[in-house]
Order: C-alpha cells, then sequence, then structure tokens
C-alpha cells in the first residue's frame, strides 16, 4: 500500500515533469528488466514508481512504503562519484534509503539482483543482523 503522506510530503520540482516522462518512455533495457520485477507489487508486495521526482532529481525507482530508492548505475555514472554521494546524501536527508544496483548485474544476474532486494533490510522489514549491514 502506498503511503500516500511519505510520498506527498517529498520535494517536487515540477519542471522535471516532461524529462521524467521521457526518460520512462525511453525505456533502458536493464531498467525494463529490472521494472519488470518491480511492477504490480511483484516485489515483497510492495508499490514502486519509475522515474519519480523527488526534489531536483529523477531517481530510477521508488517506494514511497519503505523509502526507499533504487538506482541503476551505468556508463552514465563512471566519473560522477561526487555527484551521485551529493545526490544519494540529499536523499538519506530526506530519510529516504538509497540502494545502487551496477546495471551489469541487472543485466547478468537478474536473479541474484532479486534475491538481494527482497532481502534488503529496507525492503524486508528484516532489521540487519549484528555485523551484517
Amino acid at each position: 500500500m502506498r503511503n500516500t503522506t511519505a510520498y506527498m510530503a517529498l520535494p517536487f520540482n515540477p519542471a522535471l515533469k516532461e524529462r521524467a516522462k521521457e526518460l520512462r518512455k525511453a525505456g533502458m533495457l536493464h531498467e525494463a528488466l529490472l521494472w519488470n520485477q518491480l511492477k504490480r507489487k511483484s516485489l515483497n508486495g510492495l508499490d514502486f514508481d519509475r522515474q519519480k521526482i523527488i526534489g531536483n532529481y529523477i531517481v530510477d525507482f521508488f517506494c514511497a512504503e519503505k523509502g526507499v530508492v533504487i538506482e541503476a548505475d551505468g556508463a552514465s555514472h563512471i566519473g560522477r562519484q561526487d555527484d551521485d554521494a551529493n545526490r544519494d546524501a540529499y536523499l538519506n536527508g530526506l530519510g529516504l534509503v538509497v540502494i545502487r544496483i551496477a546495471v551489469r548485474d541487472i543485466l547478468q544476474n537478474m536473479e541474484g539482483v532479486v534475491a538481494s532486494l527482497k532481502n534488503h533490510p529496507a525492503l524486508s522489514g528484516t532489521p540487519p543482523q549484528e555485523g551484517n549491514l
């Protein structure tokens, strides 16, 4: 079930609306493959949005119920570690958890990616065991 209060309380830059729509239509292969695993509450019964605007950023996938952002990191992230760190810090400052997944893993090991997401403490509701962060 979507946490509407948390969803609506997030900052939103309306100037990014068209860009988010373009990104959804563009359908990068890795994003489309991961979306097929996340949509229709397929992952732990959670509702995800694709290309969600949060502040001045467009995140790949967002689960309002758990406050989780999933980012698929591919070639466009090479050399942008500082930008990604700033983005993560901003999102974390809003109380969101950011999970980054390498595009290589999505394309070559989807089963492992899905298993990892299903068992991720932020998405499964299971607190991490000591030493297992």
